[in-house]
């Protein structure tokens, strides 16, 4: 006999949401509503039937795209019946809604969505990117549940109410109406000898929506980041 109230504590948490959060990092997903994509290797679970199928870069144009901008996709195609549970590597999970709406993703967030929603890599146009290499986004744009992580929990700042900065690579999301520009620091290398902050890059967020940031950077697991692939993560990491 087994004593002690962990069974029950951490018992499944029944559901009629097709995504519906068990706790803050894992996600459950009832997949009587029809396939989802999914990050690969998410999977941490799942009761029923349920079938996976590597979905690689999503088609000839996302491929070109792979190869022109050293940005791949790496998503599942989950499907069948019973309930799935994904996570990536214990971050927190957020659940949003979209009717008819559009979010600008970092990749690196990306856990899983509704297979209803439209998804592409986009190069974020913005006039200080060029100096970058170039920025890269997923589009997600629909109706349909989309799940992101954020390492911690997120500050959802309204963009409209004052200008709005944000460190390149610890922002999430932003939504549609959004505007995005890039700016680079001035002081350069010599700031960074000098004893500055060393933070190179940063957002510029105008207006009318939000943007969601995490409180930590995702400088080797991910991160907004040029087509140049000089550096780790980003959109190489879980589109690549």
């Amino acid at each position: 006999m087994i004593h002690g109230s962990l069974f029950q504590d951490f018992r499944e948490k029944e559901s009629q949401d097709p995504f519906s959060l068990q706790n803050s990092k894992l996600l459950r997903i009832d997949m009587r509503y029809g396939p989802v994509q999914a990050k690969t290797g998410s999977m941490v679970a799942y009761q029923g039937d349920v079938r996976f199928q590597n979905k690689g870069s999503g088609g000839m144009g996302k491929m070109f795209k792979a190869a022109m901008t050293g940005e791949g996709v790496k998503m599942m195609e989950c499907s069948g019946s019973g309930e799935l549970f994904v996570a990536d590597d214990a971050a927190e999970v957020q659940v949003m809604y979209l009717q008819d709406d559009m979010v600008s993703v970092n990749g690196a967030n990306v856990l899983a969505f509704s297979s209803s929603i439209q998804w592409d890599i986009h190069r974020v146009q913005a006039r200080g990117a060029a100096m970058t290499g170039g920025l890269y986004n997923v589009s997600l744009r629909g109706t349909g549940y989309v799940a992101v992580t954020t390492k911690g929990n997120p500050v959802a700042l309204e963009v409209a109410s004052s200008p709005t900065f944000a460190d390149a690579q610890a922002v999430v999301l932003w939504t549609s109406g959004v505007t995005m520009d890039v700016r680079v620091d001035t002081g350069g290398i010599g700031s960074m000898i000098r004893g500055g902050t060393g933070e190179m890059l940063q957002m510029a967020f105008g207006g009318q929506g939000y943007v969601l940031v995490q409180p930590a950077e995702n400088v080797v697991d991910g991160g907004h980041q040029g087509g140049g692939g000089n550096k780790g993560g980003g959109l190489g990491e879980l589109f690549g």
